[in-house]
């Protein structure tokens, strides 16, 4: 990053930015109502957006922001009293200061974490750690071998892992007869609310029966699905908000103008009040999780495999091929939104109509090439579930298939140029690919379980379309593939 030198973004200089910038209406940090874990880039671009809107209202709410790993990003805010910028990417461009961030804490802080997660002005306890970052088993259980876990279950007063520290607060509130915050995983992780919980009991459980009933029993852990396309930072933003706001901010970040916080309503004080600032409440998360994995993620997908073989390189440069534009949207409509269920207030054609707007936005540019990593990962769920619904009924849905052989060719393609796939099993990938016809490499990948399950195995029918699908894109065969 190009380092930028003058005046800094702070409380002093809001009086003073173009009229044209959104900025808070406080002029001092607000008291803390809130702990963040992990405030990276997408935390400040979406959850701190949400909170600075409520804040207006209640300015109780402000955010501790807690760096666990690094004190990069906290002594950033923390030179700016917390203030940055959030620069809205759409066709008519927004910036918007957020006053969300009071307090800032990196790895050196704990005693001071320890307090605020103790202090019962503290509500809510939210985290954007990654997947990666709540030390799970494969079965989305605690795992007890994880090297921080084992280092956190000493009994240590700095904790490695997140699952540490609010054991560690929710520890000081029992021992001190004050009622617990409440806690809310922000990652993208299917049932998250209900395997943070479990992992928190479980962690407990290892140190104090007690502690851990009381867990289970009190502590409430909203399920969440979050959603907005955030880009890293780069030069030409630090350029763009020193020309728009005049004064250098090392802190600002971007994204899309779209933006859900969708959490799981458990009727407390502290979910409605995030209603309020624009969150969606609902009794059912994962009929949105699935909505999102199906619609945005699997459509994604297909416009990274066949978008990379056609020569694309954007989501929005994809969405230019008018072919391969209107192949997802048929997909979308007339075979992936037939086999959701109903979610209340939740309108699937106005959201296959929401996503297909942001593919087409030109002011983000999302590469191909990083939504096609670790499809071996993401495929079983983003379009694998959909041609599994279709099959049980013996239904075979033709613009899936077509999907899913672009991802055997593109596999075909990398493997036989010599391009490293970017994917956990990259290697043996690659290996099932280097040689044969998409039908010999896709029963490889069965075999191995790699992006498919091994029982389509014993569906020829399924298997003789996808190889299909995959001979067709090899072979540059678009007309046939896409219609």
């Amino acid at each position: 990053m190009m380092m930028q030198d003058g005046p800094r973004l702070d409380y002093a200089a809001l009086d003073a930015l173009p009229a044209s910038v959104e900025r808070p209406g406080w002029r001092t940090p607000p008291p803390v109502g809130i702990v963040h874990f992990g405030p990276g880039a997408f935390h400040r671009a979406h959850q701190a957006a949400y909170v600075d809107t409520l804040l207006a209202e209640d300015p109780s709410w402000g955010i501790a922001a807690v760096s666990l790993r690094s004190a990069g990003t906290v002594t950033e805010l923390a030179a700016q009293q917390g203030l940055y910028t959030l620069a809205i990417r759409d066709a008519e461009p927004h910036h918007r200061v957020i006053g969300a961030h009071s307090r800032f804490l990196g790895p050196d802080d704990s005693p001071q974490t320890h307090a605020l997660l103790a202090d019962p002005a503290v509500r809510l306890v939210t985290t954007t750690v990654t997947e990666k970052g709540y030390c799970l088993a494969a079965d989305g259980t605690l795992d007890v071998a994880h090297p921080d876990i084992a280092h956190d279950l000493t009994g240590t007063e700095t904790p490695r892992s997140v699952i540490g520290w609010i054991v560690a607060g929710l520890a000081a509130r029992h021992a001190a007869g004050t009622a617990p915050f409440v806690v809310m995983p922000c990652d993208n992780l299917a049932d998250n609310g209900a395997k943070l919980h479990a992992a928190l009991i479980a962690f407990a459980g290892a140190l104090d029966p007690y502690l851990a009933e009381w867990i289970a029993g009190e502590v409430r852990v909203p399920g969440t699905m979050v959603d907005s396309i955030t880009p890293a930072a780069d030069d030409a933003l630090y350029a763009d908000v020193l020309e728009t706001l005049g004064v250098v901010d090392r802190a600002a970040v971007q994204r899309e103008g779209f933006a859900q916080w969708v959490i799981e309503d458990l009727g407390d004080p502290v979910c409605a009040a995030l209603g309020r600032a624009g969150a969606t409440l609902t009794d059912n998360v994962a009929g949105y999780e699935q909505a999102k994995l199906r619609i945005l993620n699997g459509s994604h997908s297909t416009l990274a495999y066949a978008g990379l073989l056609r020569g694309a390189t954007s989501v929005a440069e994809a969405m230019q091929d008018a072919a391969l534009a209107g192949f997802v949207e048929a997909m979308i409509r007339d075979e992936i939104v037939p086999t959701l269920p109903q979610v209340a207030g939740f309108d699937h054609d106005a959201y296959r109509a929401a996503v297909l707007a942001r593919f087409r936005n030109p002011a983000i540019v999302h590469r191909l090439e990083q939504i096609a990593a670790d499809g071996s990962q993401k495929l079983p769920y983003r379009l694998g579930d959909t041609l599994a619904a279709y099959r049980a009924k013996g239904e075979m849905p033709a613009h899936v298939v077509a999907a899913l052989g672009c991802w055997v060719a593109f596999l075909m393609q990398r493997a036989r140029a010599g391009v490293v796939i970017v994917d956990p099993a990259g290697a043996a990938l690659a290996a099932a690919a280097a040689e044969g016809d998409a039908g010999a490499v896709l029963r490889r990948l069965v075999a191995g379980g790699l992006g498919f399950a091994p029982s389509l195995a014993e569906d020829t029918a399924a298997l003789t379309a996808i190889a299909g699908a995959g001979e067709a894109a090899f072979a540059g065969n678009w007309e046939t593939l896409l219609g």
